[in-house]
This record gives structure tokens, sequence and C-alpha cells, in this order.
């Protein structure tokens, strides 16, 4: 068995934030994509809240999956400089880590609210995974609008000590 190197280690930490970042997106894009395909496609009476909150947690996962195998494809056979400057420039983005703290909120608070509010109108599993999605992309959006109206927050540097 081979021992995991820093760059395996770097690479792991880049897949797992990809794959984080493709859930938040796809989450934003699937309801208003499938509602868009439904109603044009089929009409007013094949929708239905059940499938679009199918929709939502089965595009969320495809974004999972999407988005970490890109990142795997490119950072596993990039140069170990390279994914370790980018595993610092993604570690310490604070614009990144908002933007995944709001996801996060609006995931849970949605995966409990949703079943809630609406037990009797979709299945259990779809409403706690959809909603979990549709609050993921909620609180996205939620970080998107907060930092176009207010000021971005302060960059943080990286700092690395040198051992030499």
């Amino acid at each position: 068995m081979a021992t995991p190197t820093t760059q395996d280690a770097d690479v792991q930490y880049l897949v797992r934030q990809s794959m984080s970042t493709g859930y938040q997106t796809l989450s934003v894009l699937t309801p208003p994509l499938y509602t868009t395909f439904i109603l044009m496609k089929r009409g007013r009476g094949a929708w239905s809240l059940n499938r679009l909150l199918r929709a939502t947690w089965v595009g969320g996962v495809t974004g999972i999956a999407a988005g970490g195998g890109i990142a795997y494809g490119r950072y596993k056979y990039s140069t170990a400089e390279l994914v370790r400057q980018r595993r610092l420039d993604v570690a310490y983005d604070a614009n990144r880590i908002r933007s995944q703290d709001h996801s996060t909120i609006g995931a849970v608070l949605m995966a409990l609210l949703t079943p809630a509010i609406l037990w009797n109108r979709a299945n259990i599993v779809n409403l706690i995974l959809g909603g979990a999605g549709l609050g993921s992309a909620m609180g996205t959006l939620a970080h998107h609008v907060r930092t176009l109206t207010e000021d971005p927050p302060i960059k943080a540097a990286a700092v690395i000590a040198n051992t030499k």
C-alpha cells in the first residue's frame, strides 16, 4: 500500500472543495431549469412539487460527481507546486468560506423546514434532500446578493514559515 503524499492530501482537499462548489452551483441552477423545461415541454399539469424536489437533489448529486471528477482530473496530474499553491488559495479564500457557510446554513434549515411545512405534498426523501438543495441554493444566492450589496470580505494572506 502506497503512503499518501502531501500532493495527494492537497488533491483530496481540492476535490472536496470542488464537490461542494458543484453541489452549490447545480442546486442553484436545477430548480429554474427543471421548471422551465417541464413547463415548455409538457405544460403546467406535469409540474409537481415532488418532482421539483427530486430534480433538485439529483441535480445536487450530479454537481458533486461532476465537480469532484473535474477537480480530480485537473489536479491529480498537475505539478505539486501548483496544487499546493491552489490549495492555499482555496483554504484562505474568505469569499469561498463565506459562501459555503451560507450554503450549509440554508441547507440545514431547509432540510428541517421543508418536511415540516410540506409533509403530505411529497415523498419524505425528496422533502429532506430536495429541501436541503433548495436551502443550499438560497444560501448561495443570499451570499452573492450580500456580496454585491456590501463591502467585500478582507483577503487573508497565507503565512508559510520558512524552515530552511
